[in-house]
């Protein structure tokens, strides 16, 4: 069953009083704060805020009665509410807890995505969208309480959902809580670690205290227990679950006298051990409802009558005596369609009176009763893990319908049966190979690439047949690929390209894998092998063409030539967007992105990456889903627009930890540390320089970005120890020509901060030999401004040339290039006493420059130049009230007018032309020093700040 609660609908009570209403307090004794939490979040979302609570607690600690009691107050003040939870046998259904909270199956909702996208081979990005919008539209109408309980259970995509649902949906009235069962699930630990950091409030149940004990004793009791009583009710530990158990089981053994409004022990044959007390309640059914509730227990904690009726062979009306004394005895309850186990000790408790052999046998049974009725498979999957062994081949033949079913919402999920599968098939089994293959993919798919290359390996010694080991060494190879491990994916690639007679289609996937391996690793050896691929065109095909050209562009990149290394990548682009999936896998779009930031081509850039980040969604190559964010804060950084980029990297960054494929983390952290420096928060940029190197060394994102990133590490270096320690990191770093040619390409502003700081630290030939080469780009490259904006730059520092600066000053094509080209022309004039006008104004410019992206680093510096001359400039950074509507900068204003008329963050991007990520963090920043928490309270400050129309 995906979930022990009705199939949700959204509930609510009109015209329901607004005043406190305080549940029944018999199951909430003890509870008072955690009480008042609640409540106080719910008024919260009453006016406007969002909230998150996070519960924990063990077993029978009252978790979901404080979830009801929740769930019925928000009811009574008006809320719409939506109940989800999940159960074990339920863990492996996609979003089950979510979809029922929504009211309709995962399978519903998986049909209506892919009825989208059915061409995307993973939809987790769209399930989660999908999810997004439906709750944006119905807590744009009210305030609205989700409550998911037992979320130890859920599955991988369901906490992939809430990682990114939570935050996005902050600024909503809208209220989560979320509880969970303490000690099971490391990926939930996750969830509410991230959760808890971003603001959410944690509560942890733990036993009652000895006057919450005497209050539900009483409750319960209907009288004042006497010490004896509470002596024995102190037993259960202060677990509510198990005291009621005990005091239930007191009453029905006639243990307990109640008179004169007090409660008195009569007889001590109830045992103290609490802990036997279910056991106890279930001896008490007869033997018929016994074995009825055992075959029921296999089913889940809920489960449908009409699945007990045909696992035991009879008709449901000849059940209902059984039902009946179950219900009596308080074990099952009705719920909604279905009958569930009153708690989960009750069903614990009846799963384990049967011998383990009997429960593996009653799951084999459910297995092939839902898999001969047809539909999902994936209920069928959860019985089949705890009843096949080895050699069932029905059972693994249902295991590998699932794994086709719940890859495309769940691949976690998908990997986890794939292996379960392989485990059942016995090494002589003719499917054992493709089962192999399969596991491989969905564990990489899934973000353990590490598991999936270990298996690919251990599956090569035991590989007989030439063609086998071929096809395991590209799985293994695309796995080492999308763990950023290229040197190793080219190793892997070669070894399968040596044999011969090998498919086309194999021939051509490691060909490309080849090609993109020395792409990303910066490998030439490959050079004479792409250009024969591209001579022989279309015979060669277009997932190897795509790879080729990729290749040639980093080649003829290395080489100085822009214009030709571009064009290959556009190609490439070309042919894969016209390709099979594989080709499109290949991603040459996101390098084209690159290389038009590289060379300044901003304005392109924005486009094409608007178009890389809906391929990969519509692609659902969910596996790459971090990059555009990444790619994107570089641009911004190039753009000068340091808090957008320094928010998407954050995203990009956050992303990878939800997939689990981090081979572009080295970017973003880069970007992070540039940023810090640039801010003047140093701190800040080591800390991003430690992440990077600690990445580094692990091996997450080992190729890509990572010479960018070494000039970001040396640009901190400078900072924290001067020019000569920057230019021993320089060094060390950037080894030869071709190193240093491809630096000067990839970071124009390079040559003239090196220059500068190589003059400083004593080293003039480092300075002219790195101004002479930006010189020869330049001439080889004139249709790319920016390398002649470089290149004067570093001449007029090196030879101390005004005319050089000047043009550098005219020809950038950013606005912090262009500031530093003014600062270096206005020091160079103040040399001179007469130009002492011209020094001070080409100071403000440089000033007004810095400030415009919020180089406070710089501006602080140039600051104190000028007041070397008798001028003050003020610090507007510092004269920016920290909060209050004066404290708003114009892009914080516009989004926060957009919101205010109702736009979801989605559409003031469109709006904007910008990503939802940056509204998330300029809305943020709104909240901030508005203090403020929801989008109610903005609109009315919004009101109150915008003048009137004039009739």
């Amino acid at each position: 069953m995906g979930s022990r609660l009705p199939a949700g609908e959204w509930t609510a009570a009109p015209g329901a009083p607004a005043a406190r209403l305080r549940p029944p307090r018999a199951g909430l004794r003890g509870r008072d704060r955690e009480w008042h939490i609640l409540t106080r979040t719910l008024s919260a979302a009453e006016a406007g805020r969002g909230g998150v609570v996070l519960i924990d607690g063990q077993s029978g600690m009252g978790k979901t009665r404080l979830l009801a009691a929740a769930a019925e107050t928000a009811a009574a003040r008006g809320f719409a509410v939506a109940r989800g939870g999940v159960e074990e046998p339920g863990r492996l259904e996609p979003l089950a807890p979510l979809t029922a909270a929504l009211g309709e199956s995962t399978q519903t909702l998986l049909a209506s995505v892919a009825n989208i996208r059915g061409d995307a081979s993973d939809l987790r990005l769209w399930l989660v969208q999908e999810l997004q919008a439906r709750l944006e539209r119905r807590v744009t109408q009210g305030p609205l309480l989700v409550t998911l309980d037992d979320l130890h259970w859920a599955d991988p995509t369901t906490l992939l959902a809430l990682r990114t649902l939570i935050p996005e949906l902050a600024s909503y009235p809208l209220v989560w809580i979320l509880s969970r069962t303490t000690g099971n699930g490391a990926g939930v630990d996750r969830l509410y670690e991230v959760l808890e950091r971003e603001g959410a409030t944690r509560m942890s149940l733990g036993a009652l205290d000895d006057r919450a004990v005497a209050e539900v004793v009483a409750d319960v009791l209907g009288a004042t227990p006497d010490a004896e009583v509470l002596a024995l009710a102190a037993g259960a530990g202060g677990n509510p679950f198990m005291l009621v158990e005990l005091l239930g089981g007191l009453l029905d053994e006639s243990a307990v006298k109640i008179g004169d409004g007090h409660a008195r022990l009569v007889s001590q044959r109830l045992p103290h051990r609490v802990q036997e007390t279910a056991r106890r309640r279930l001896g008490r059914l007869s033997a018929h409802c016994r074995r009825v509730l055992q075959v029921a227990a296999v089913l889940g904690r809920s489960f449908d009558a009409n699945d007990l009726a045909d696992m035991l062979g009879e008709l449901p009306s000849r059940l209902l005596p059984a039902v009946e004394e179950a219900e009596a005895a308080g074990v099952v309850v009705p719920d909604g369609d279905l009958l569930a186990f009153r708690h989960d000790l009750l069903w614990r408790a009846m799963t384990e009176s049967m011998p383990e052999p009997m429960r593996r046998a009653l799951h084999r049974q459910a297995a092939g009763m839902l898999l001969d009725r047809g539909g999902s498979s994936i209920r069928a999957a959860a019985h089949l893990l705890c009843s096949a062994g080895p050699g069932d081949p029905e059972a693994v033949a249902g295991l590998d319908r699932a794994v086709r079913e719940v890859l495309p919402s769940s691949p976690q999920t998908a990997a986890e049966l794939a292996l379960r599968a392989l485990e059942l098939t016995p090494p002589s089994d003719a499917g054992r190979f493709d089962r192999t293959v399969t596991a491989i993919s969905t564990l990489s798919n899934a973000g353990r690439q590490a598991d999936a290359a270990e298996l690919a390996r251990t599956a090569l010694k035991r590989a007989t047949r030439p063609r086998q080991a071929a096809r395991l060494r590209h799985e293994l190879a695309c796995t080492l690929m999308l763990a950023g491990r290229a040197a190793e994916a080219v190793t892997e690639a070669e070894r399968v390209l040596e044999q011969r007679d090998l498919p086309d289609e194999l021939r051509g996937v490691a060909e490309q894998v080849l090609f993109r391996g020395m792409f990303a690793n910066h490998d030439r050896r490959g050079h004479e092998r792409a250009e024969a691929v591209v001579a022989g065109g279309e015979r060669h095909g277009p997932i190897a063409l795509t790879g080729a050209h990729m290749l040639l562009s980093t080649d003829t990149w290395a080489e100085g030539r822009c214009a030709e290394a571009i064009g290959h990548i556009r190609e490439a682009t070309r042919i894969a967007a016209g390709g099979p999936l594989k080709a499109k896998y290949a991603h040459p779009r996101l390098h084209l992105i690159s290389l038009l930031t590289d060379t300044r081509q901003l304005e392109e850039a924005e486009s094409v990456l608007r178009i890389a980040d809906e391929e990969i969604t519509a692609l659902g190559h969910t596996a790459y889903s971090p990059c555009p964010a990444i790619l994107r804060a570089r641009l911004r950084l190039a753009q000068g627009r340091l808090d957008d980029a320094a928010a998407e990297a954050r995203a990009g960054l956050g992303r990878a930890d939800e997939v689990g494929t981090h081979a572009f983390d080295l970017l973003a952290f880069a970007v992070l540390a540039l940023v810090g420096v640039l801010r003047g928060d140093i701190d800040a940029a080591v800390r991003s320089v430690d992440r990077y190197e600690s990445s580094h060394r692990g091996g997450r994102g080992a190729t890509y970005g990572m010479r960018w990133g070494d000039w970001a590490v040396t640009r901190v270096v400078d900072a924290r120890a001067g020019a000569e320690r920057a230019i021993e990191e320089f060094h060390s770093r950037f080894l030869g020509t071709l190193e240093h040619r491809r630096l000067l390409m990839t970071e124009p502003n390079a040559a003239a901060w090196l220059t500068r700081t190589a003059l400083a630290a004593g080293e003039r030939p480092v300075g002219e030999t790195l101004t002479a080469m930006a010189e020869t780009l330049a001439r080889d490259n004139p249709g790319f401004p920016t390398y002649a904006a470089s290149a004067a730059h570093a001449r007029g520092i090196a030879d101390a040339d005004p005319t050089a600066l000047a043009r550098a000053v005219a020809t950038y094509l950013e606005p912090w290039s262009r500031a530093s080209a003014a600062e270096d022309l206005g020091v160079l004039r103040a040399r001179t006493p007469a130009a002492r006008e011209a020094a001070i104004r080409d100071l403000d410019e440089a000033l007004a420059g810095y400030r415009h992206v919020g180089a406070m680093r710089d501006a602080a510096r140039v600051r104190a130049r000028l007041r070397e001359f008798g001028v003050r400039r003020r610090d507007h950074q510092a004269e920016r009230p920290a909060s209050g509507w004066a404290a708003l900068t114009d892009t914080e204003r516009a989004i926060a007018a957009l919101v205010a008329e109702g736009l979801t963050n989605p559409q003031v991007a469109t709006r904007m032309f910008i990503s939802p990520h940056t509204v998330k963090f300029h809305l943020g920043q709104v909240f901030r020093k508005l203090g403020i928490g929801s989008r109610v309270e903005l609109a009315r400050l919004v009101a109150e700040h915008t003048p009137p129309v004039p009739k």
